[in-house]
């Protein structure tokens, strides 16, 4: 190996001082870029050596206001925060910059949740019913009789159906979900559940009003509690704020059965747990290998599997309202993940 002039070594510790790189301190000593090192190594250990790469587009500061943005709910989006950064700060970068930015930082795009829109005024009615329900327990909340209606499309179109495929591979019949214009027709049913099973089941054929609604409570309600042998005196019966439901015509109904009728919040889904007993009827129904040809068969499928439903289905439902009202008061009376 060649030794290296004092003069030269000097000229290197000098150059390295003011910050160069060893390629450039090389460059105007005329000598090599490992000579260099081996200088830099032993005459300057504690040498701060530059940062490899282009220099980040992002400063610590633009990062902090991207993640200000996203969470703080101004923007939904990367695309959305890309131009935000842009006005506001004049720092101009690519999308997926700002997507990387996103990623380092723990979050990861997934689609919004459907959720009711709720104003203050649900809020605070939300909260209220929290609140005067924070003591029930298990067992109290097992005198509810729960009910609602739902919607069940013919061609499965109900929540989201999954698949496994290889990348890249030509969409199918196996990785597609067949849909028809018009949605291939949809029955609307009531139903009812308690802690003892499910209650029965009705079709609605027509518009759904007031007098309906009251043939149903005398006819359909009336043979759940029979059925599962409750009295009206031991239950408490619940339904939502739908107008048919709070008509002068059901308050006179209900009255005459005896009932006495849970104080429901509006928009509040999330608090019934009848919902999620849709929800597993509907999973069932999309299990079959076919879809039903017609609207008769697919009513056939749907009594059949409401007919299948196990006690502990349900109860298991039920039993989760302290948890419930528990999230509702978390929340100050917004949404929870029910």
């Amino acid at each position: 190996m060649k030794s290296v002039s004092a003069d030269k070594e000097n000229a290197v510790i000098q150059l390295l001082s003011q910050g160069l790189s060893l390629r450039k301190v090389a460059e105007q000593v005329g000598i090599g870029a490992s000579t260099v090192g081996r200088i830099a190594r032993r005459s300057l250990p504690d040498r701060v050596r530059g940062t490899a790469g282009r220099p980040r587009l992002l400063s610590d500061t633009d990062k902090r206001k991207i993640m200000r943005d996203i969470l703080s709910g101004n923007c939904d989006t990367a695309v959305q925060a890309t131009a935000s950064l842009a006005r506001d700060a004049g720092v101009v970068v690519s999308t997926n910059t700002v997507r990387r930015v996103l990623k380092e930082s723990g979050l990861h795009a997934s689609p919004k949740v459907k959720k009711p829109m709720l104003s203050l005024r649900h809020r605070k009615a939300r909260m209220e019913f929290a609140i005067r329900h924070k003591d029930w327990t298990v067992d109290d909340w097992r005198k509810v009789v729960w009910s609602d209606e739902t919607k069940i499309n013919r061609l499965g179109s109900d929540g989201r159906e999954w698949c496994w495929k290889n990348p890249g591979e030509a969409l199918s019949n196996r990785t597609c979900k067949p849909t028809v214009k018009h949605g291939g027709g949809s029955l609307m049913v009531w139903g009812c559940m308690t802690a003892q099973g499910a209650g029965y089941l009705t079709k609605i054929d027509t518009i759904m009003d007031a007098d309906l609604y009251c043939q149903i409570l005398c006819d359909e309600l009336v043979k759940s509690l029979q059925y599962h042998d409750l009295d009206v005196n031991d239950v408490i019966f619940q339904q939502d704020n739908d107008p048919k439901h709070t008509s002068k015509k059901a308050k006179a109904c209900l009255e005459e059965l005896g009932l006495e009728v849970l104080q429901w919040p509006a928009q509040s889904p999330d608090l019934n747990p009848i919902e999620h007993l849709w929800d597993h009827l509907k999973r069932c129904l999309n299990a079959y290998p076919t879809q039903p040809k017609g609207m008769l068969e697919l009513w056939e499928r749907v009594a059949v599997e409401w007919d299948g439903i196990q006690k502990g289905v349900v109860a298991n439902l039920i039993d989760s309202m302290p948890r419930r009202v528990a999230a509702v008061l978390k929340a100050k009376g917004g949404m929870t993940k029910y």
